[in-house]
């Protein structure tokens, strides 16, 4: 279906529900496709392609609000939809929170964002950049088999209209490489990873050095130790630190706020990260990995610190947590074909510091790099922080050998006020931090 198949389809879809007896409505429509090619062993080992267009409709009756998701084709299906739209939203209890937001009075769309790469990736370009990766990876001395290469093209289009006069479109496309390395035999194996995403072609990083990369991680974490149980420095991989933004972005959530299940929830206004520390969430990145001109209710976008100089200075909000905070939304609604909007971030990422991460861990005399998490325990009511881990052990300021099996546990109210940025940040995803060390978390071991 072409970009104005699409907006044609969105708008009839709209201009039904309203003649079926719908008070307000808005319809989102989502189309694209992706295509993904797996190798393994010098060969493919799978191809997936997906070719999708798919309509959310949103209504609101007396009230009260009902979604319904489908990919109409005919005449009928889509008055199917909308009947099935408004008699469930006829019976559904009426939630002053939910409606339309006021888009009128807005100002002028934002500036070319560059999401949409104008290139289409064949499968055999995609074959090649796997099988690039997966050699490369073979080649690092120490591995001994890969887990698996990929790469893959996704080509979509996101449109919205509103009964109350909004219509919007926007295209994306995005890129990604990956590898998968294991090291070591038997039952001293370990595995890791690396991977580059980019909206652009162009800007993927070099597939050799991407399965490079893979392979060296999972041989530097062959032969762990373990450690004692102590309380002591753990500097987190910036791979790994995007996990405090993102964590940050969970409690500023205005869901949580609204139910109270935030361990911030009372906290706007004060100093929870050390002064100079700023959290930037801003959909408006040039070729941004979740860049976006308006949000899913149709607000024009705009960048905003979630922390500024350490203080918590906003909530993510759509329109209905923003009613029931009595504030404005910010335009961070977020929403599938088939849901309601709730808020979410965008481009995030925790600001660089002014230490290298090499000058961070010589800094450190009794403590530890952590390389990889797995088993997430954290309690967004309480901020209670346990995970499972493993790493380099740093005595010293020196690396001196992989260390497995233990559990990291602290509270994010402390880590946040205890930590510090470095000043390596990249942006591989849409969540990203530099280096991070945080002082004073129990490492519990053998």
């Amino acid at each position: 279906m072409s970009s104005s198949d699409i907006e044609l389809s969105a708008q009839r879809f709209l201009d039904l529900a309203m003649k079926a007896g719908a008070d307000a409505a808005d319809v989102l429509a989502a189309g694209g496709t992706s295509v993904q090619v797996r190798v393994r062993n010098g060969t493919i080992d799978k191809v997936e392609r997906s070719e999708a267009t798919d309509f959310g409709l949103r209504v609101f009756v007396n009230g009260a609000s009902a979604v319904v998701s489908g990919a109409a084709r005919t005449d009928e299906d889509y008055q199917t939809l909308v009947e099935r739209a408004v008699a469930m939203a006829r019976i559904a209890p009426p939630d002053p929170s939910l409606g339309l937001q006021d888009t009128t009075g807005r100002a002028d769309p934002p500036r070319e964002l560059e999401l949409a790469d104008n290139r289409r990736i064949d499968t055999a370009t995609l074959t090649d950049l796997a099988l690039t990766a997966e050699a490369a990876c073979l080649e690092v001395k120490g591995v001994s088999k890969i887990d698996g290469s990929s790469a893959s093209a996704g080509y979509n289009e996101i449109a919205l209209v509103t009964s109350n006069g909004f219509s919007g479109k926007y295209l994306r496309t995005g890129y990604a490489i990956s590898a998968s390395a294991i090291a070591g035999e038997g039952t001293a194996m370990e595995r890791d990873y690396d991977y580059s995403a980019k909206v652009h072609f162009g800007d993927l990083e070099d597939a050799a050095l991407i399965g490079k990369r893979a392979g060296e991680r999972a041989v530097r974490a062959l032969h762990p130790r373990k450690m004692p149980s102590k309380k002591c420095p753990v500097i987190f991989e910036a791979r790994l630190a995007g996990s405090f933004p993102s964590l940050l972005a969970q409690a500023a959530n205005g869901s949580g706020v609204v139910r109270g299940t935030s361990f911030l929830k009372d906290m706007m206004g004060e100093k929870i990260f050390a002064g100079g520390i700023d959290i930037i969430d801003n959909p408006l990145l040039v070729r941004g990995l979740s860049s976006k001109p308006f949000d899913a209710e149709g607000l024009l976008c705009e960048a905003f610190n979630i922390v500024e100089d350490g203080v918590l200075t906003n909530w993510l909000l759509d329109g209905r947590t923003a009613a029931k905070l009595n504030l404005n939304s910010n335009a961070r609604a977020a929403r599938s074909t088939g849901g309601q909007p709730s808020p979410s971030s965008t481009n995030l990422w925790l600001a660089n510091g002014t230490i290298s991460a090499a000058d961070m861990i010589a800094n450190v005399k009794d403590g530890i790099l952590i390389t990889s998490m797995f088993s997430s325990g954290v309690n967004m009511v309480t901020g209670d922080y346990s995970r499972g881990a493993a790493g380099l052990r740093i005595e010293n300021g020196e690396i001196t050998h992989p260390v497995s099996e233990i559990t990291i546990a602290g509270n994010l109210k402390d880590m946040f006020a205890n930590l510090t940025p470095a000043d390596d940040l990249e942006m591989k995803s849409s969540t990203s931090a530099p280096t991070c060390l945080v002082e004073g978390m129990t490492v519990a071991g053998a």
